[in-house]
């Protein structure tokens, strides 16, 4: 059954970029498949793009797409299955400190500073290092869909905030910023355990995670939550320890 017939929108259509510059590998060139027009997506629409591989930025959801590329491959953990590793035990304990509060997207001073402060020091060399404020705005604060702002804070001081969308199986894990200078925090692993949790709480079934590319640094950090599962070949499957 093709995928419009699945989501019962006729008039929604898939379209391909021009190439540009992969982000993740050097000297790639990558595509995206890109479902238009935007407002046509809404949070229903929204749960099955992501169930065939897509993501969104922004108003802008896509998948990649490229000529001569299969890297990315779209991740998600099954929330019964996970079991979460000793370190990873021993991260959930260390920040019990912080504090969530969960929030519609507000564009608040605070939170771009922090966004200003993680790019400069985890990506000085990244495309959103020096994003202005309308970029940040249209990055993380524009949705048509059903999405939360997370802010975590200990003792009123913002430590991290959060991008979720929900969807009608889970949770989609939009973009995570956090404080580069505390030291021996391990913020990033503690937001998807927190994820996970919260997903439990809300009787939702997995967590997308977005893309993982097995040569990216970048993504290196998803492998950790096992077993994990992979839209490869058209369909969801369990990707093999040693696959990843």
């Amino acid at each position: 059954m093709d995928l419009l017939d699945n989501i019962r929108l006729s008039d929604l259509r898939l379209y391909l970029t021009a190439p540009y510059t992969c982000t993740y590998l050097p000297d790639q060139q990558a595509r995206s498949q890109v479902a238009s027009p935007s407002f046509l997506v809404t949070s229903e629409v929204y749960s099955k793009l992501v169930q065939q591989g897509f993501r969104r930025s922004g108003t802008f959801t896509y998948r990649p797409h490229c000529d001569s590329c299969q890297a990315c491959v779209p991740v998600r953990v099954k929330i019964a299955d996970f079991t979460p590793s000793r370190t990873q035990r021993r991260t959930w304990q260390r920040h019990q400190s912080l504090h969530a509060t969960l929030q519609g997207l507000e564009d608040q001073e605070e939170y771009y500073k922090l966004y200003q402060r993680y790019q400069n020091v985890r990506h000085p060399s990244g495309s959103m290092n020096n994003d202005n404020r309308a970029q940040y705005q249209n990055f993380l604060l524009q949705s048509q869909v059903n999405t939360m702002q997370v802010a975590f804070r200990n003792n009123n001081a913002l430590r991290m905030v959060s991008i979720i969308d929900l969807l009608e199986d889970g949770l989609s894990a939009v973009y995570t910023y956090y404080d580069p200078d505390v030291p021996q925090a391990s913020f990033g692993v503690y937001n998807v355990l927190w994820q996970i949790e919260f997903c439990r709480k809300l009787g939702l079934e997995y967590l997308y995670l977005g893309y993982w590319i097995k040569n990216s640094e970048k993504m290196a950090y998803k492998k950790n939550f096992q077993p994990q599962q992979g839209f490869k070949q058209g369909k969801w499957q369990v990707l093999a320890t040693d696959t990843v």
